[in-house]
């Protein structure tokens, strides 16, 4: 009976499909912030888990799909999985700072490098649901979360590359502009911090992008 229920499982396509959102999983993000400011050790990264793992099933259920215990744990872990630990850990930590030092020097601290992986994980693994994912189970298994691990930290990786070809979002302007200098002064750099997420996210969804083509999930069907 069981075993008739995995295949059925297997063989049915989500019925539902609600994406979670850039503000919802930017409120993960800002958890998974907090997380570092606990100065224990271990602790952090034990809530870091828990936190990731309810952000990759909360994802995945929106989207009418169950993970398996391995497949979260493979999601959860808030470091790159074993295989890509040392020199690939070394290189993400080095490239989600390196991104955050374009615009504050906060990338020093854990919990700015924390939210950014943590929104990284919400964001391209519902991308990954919406536009690469064509195996029709409702179930993710072990196997499908290690692909869908390693498109994340390679597109974490390649967000700081100055070859990322990333589509220019388009510039809105005002009909006249009847601001004094030192309002436009400040007023420009209010909106560059403003428009630091819509940044990221057009940086993160071209790196995941160009991952995709390479033929990473080529024989995922």
């Amino acid at each position: 009976m069981a075993s008739t229920e995995t295949k059925n499982l297997e063989a049915v396509k989500p019925l539902r499909s609600d994406p979670a959102g850039v503000g919802r999983v930017g409120i993960y993000a800002l958890l998974g912030g907090i997380t570092g400011v606990v100065p224990l050790p271990w602790l952090p990264d034990a809530i870091a888990r828990r936190l990731r793992g309810a952000l990759a099933q909360d994802v995945a259920a929106r989207r009418g799909l169950s993970l398996t215990k391995e497949a979260r744990g493979v999601l959860s872990e808030p470091e790159p999985r074993e295989s890509a630990r040392g020199m690939m850990g070394e290189m993400l930590r080095f490239a989600t700072k390196k991104l955050l030092t374009r615009f504050t020097p906060l990338s020093v601290l854990p919990p700015v490098r924390s939210a950014a992986h943590v929104f990284a994980l919400g964001h391209l693994f519902d991308r990954y649901i919406e536009k690469t994912r064509t195996l029709r189970s409702v179930r993710i298994d072990v196997e499908e979360a290690k692909k869908i691990r390693d498109a994340i930290d390679h597109a974490i990786l390649a967000v700081v590359k100055p070859e990322l070809s990333v589509e220019k979002a388009p510039r809105l302007n005002a009909p006249e502009d009847l601001r004094d200098p030192p309002t436009q002064m400040l007023d420009g750099v209010i909106i560059a911090v403003a428009g630091l997420p819509e940044w990221i996210v057009r940086r993160l969804d071209a790196a995941y992008d160009d991952y995709v083509k390479s033929g990473a999930f080529s024989g995922s069907s």
